[in-house]
């Protein structure tokens, strides 16, 4: 288990954009819900926030799948972003806790060619914050998303989810009511219905339905990685991109008999005895319940909604199960050179090391270093080996696990590894958002080098990454190992990361 820290660069509103553009004139856009007003910047492009894909799922649609939105007589303003989704605040995401709602199942949309004819690649962000914090906030006002400069275009898309025991709790109850027999994983259905809505009304605002790209980091990037394993989501997207996140986080996924079993847990916590009266409670009251869970499954319960469920119907079976029928679309998949530590600090790295190596061990405490116990100096790129094994463990591993199983099945996929300093010091869970989101250089100090955006947005083009003036980025194979490493000296292509490390036990995708 990882350091029950998430940190303040998934807050990506303080992070990545600053001042809301000063678009003045309005534009409105009639689509399946109705006509929407957004705001015109002038130069051909507009953005669009705040706009319902389901209806607010308060009351008796409180843990339901989604519903659709009834079309609306009068406009709706969509010049405005919305709340985000019901959360506590943890330090890094005061900001968007003290104005989150339950009524949340909102979208923003920026695009450089408000024209049917435009045609673009369509970019769909899955914010992270441990699948019980964050929101959309500013993310579609990046640099992404500009009409000019070597991107070339993309309309750019960010969500909102139910997050939490709003958005993954399990009951019996609710079990029973579901004609799927089946409950959780209501916030990947969130995701689902606005891939839909997105699919089916994309085109008016300038963007291609057939090339829908999904990306996204930490909970973002194993909620696209689940949604490459939902068969509900077939069809909804072209292309993905996991970043820092993989569909089970390397941990063991979670029966729905042990998701429901948490839920009894809430009742007890919340003083309420079925789930009418858990229904009828504030969402406040519901959040301070949530406060108390301890999973019996996981040590680290920062990580409690980060288990994948098997609800039988979402996620029909584990996610190692399957890995091997994923969505057969491009996958560009990765991690950082440091991302978070162990849980339990340097002290659980030996007794680690044998649970999760076993017969293999021994091996495994010779790669890093270890000899009578004694670990060694700090590696001055990927840290101690408290911060090395809690990332191989729950980042790089299942990184190269998923990318095998996907390049095996005939899928195009890409590799890559993040070790670009950011401004404010090393590398961490994280620090790829402000070049991907700001533009960044990924080059050398002074250089100006290809952006990640550039590498994202061919991706998101054609399948490939690639594109003039770039660094080659090998496609990875289960033989080769090829990945494009991204370092403080510029990309550069090369084969084995970890070397024989991740062979030694079969990680959870």
């Amino acid at each position: 288990m990882i350091q029950r820290k998430i940190l303040a660069l998934l807050a990506l509103g303080l992070l990545l954009i600053g001042a809301t553009p000063a678009y003045a004139a309005t534009v409105d856009v009639v689509t399946s819900i109705g006509a929407l007003r957004g705001t015109d910047d002038g130069k051909g492009g507009a953005l669009f926030q705040g706009i319902p894909f389901a209806q607010p799922p308060v009351g008796p649609l409180r843990w339901r799948p989604p519903q659709p939105v009834g079309w609306a007589q009068q406009t709706r303003d969509a010049t405005r972003p919305s709340p985000p989704c019901l959360q506590r605040g943890y330090g890094w995401n005061d900001a968007l806790a003290a104005r989150s709602r339950e009524d949340c199942l909102y979208l923003d949309i920026r695009t450089p060619a408000l024209s049917p004819r435009a045609a673009l690649p369509v970019m769909v962000w899955i914010h992270g914050g441990a699948n019980r914090a964050g929101g959309a906030d500013g993310t579609v006002l990046s640099s992404l998303a500009d009409p000019v400069g070597p991107n070339g275009g993309v309309v750019l898309v960010a969500i909102q989810y139910r997050l939490g025991t709003f958005g993954f709790l399990s009951l019996p109850e609710l079990t029973a009511e579901s004609p799927h027999h089946a409950s959780g994983n209501y916030g990947l259905m969130d995701q689902m219905a606005a891939l839909s809505w997105i699919r089916a009304n994309i085109g008016l605002f300038g963007g291609d339905p057939n090339n829908i790209t999904i990306f996204g980091e930490s909970a973002g990037g194993q909620d696209v990685g689940q949604l490459m394993l939902a068969p509900q989501a077939r069809g909804l997207f072209a292309k993905a991109i996991e970043q820092s996140g993989t569909a089970g986080f390397g941990l063991p996924p979670r029966t729905l008999a042990e998701n429901e079993a948490l839920g009894r847990q809430l009742l007890d916590k919340a003083g309420v005895k079925d789930l009418g009266k858990l229904r009828a409670l504030s969402g406040s009251a519901i959040l301070a319940a949530t406060d108390a869970l301890k999973p019996a499954t996981i040590a680290d319960d920062s990580f409690i909604w980060l288990q994948a469920v098997i609800d039988g119907w979402v996620l029909p079976k584990a996610p190692e199960a399957l890995l091997a029928d994923a969505a057969p679309v491009p996958l560009m998949i990765g991690s950082n050179a440091r991302e978070l530590t162990l849980y339990g600090g340097p002290d659980a790295v030996v007794p680690t090391i044998h649970q999760a190596f076993g017969a293999h061990a021994a091996a495994a405490l010779a790669f890093y270093g270890i000899k009578d116990g004694i670990l060694p100096a700090p590696d001055p790129r990927l840290g101690d080996v408290a911060t090395q094994l809690a990332d191989d463990l729950t980042f790089r591993c299942p990184t190269l696990h998923v990318a095998a199983a996907h390049a095996v099945a005939g899928h195009p996929t890409w590799v890559y590894h993040f070790d670009r300093s950011p401004a404010q010091g090393p590398v961490t869970h994280g620090s790829d958002l402000p070049f991907l989101f700001s533009g960044l250089p990924a080059g050398a100090p002074g250089d100006d080098a290809p952006t990640l955006q550039r590498y994202w947005v061919n991706f998101a083009r054609n399948g490939d990454p690639n594109g003039q003036g770039q660094a080659r980025w090998p496609a990875y194979t289960a033989q080769d190992g090829g990945y494009l490493a991204f370092t403080d000296a510029g990309p550069d292509a090369k084969t084995g990361l970890r070397g024989p490390l991740c062979g030694l036990r079969r990680p959870a995708a």
